[in-house]
């Protein structure tokens, strides 16, 4: 069972993060927001397994489900932004 606080350091380890925020209870079953400068230029499902990519084989395995809300610099700024 893998714990959100070890998936974050995962994620920072292998891809430049503005912000990062896992969440999940379980052991197994994931929420995130992941703001990355990596991500510009690219499409969701892009950005998504550039994510993915850092947990390799956890994916599918020790993680079950990784429910990913990605963003640009730019995109989350908006989004604060927007929030107020």
């Amino acid at each position: 069972m893998f714990e959100a606080t070890e998936i974050e350091r995962l994620i920072a380890a292998g891809l430049e993060c503005d912000f990062l925020q896992i969440e999940g209870d379980d052991g197994t079953h994931f929420t995130g927001i992941v703001v990355s400068p990596a991500f510009e230029g690219k499409r969701r499902v892009q950005q998504h397994q550039a994510v993915y990519a850092t947990l390799g084989k956890l994916m599918g395995n020790e993680i079950h489900a990784l429910q990913l809300n990605t963003y640009t610099p730019a995109q989350w700024a908006e989004l604060i932004k927007e929030l107020g």
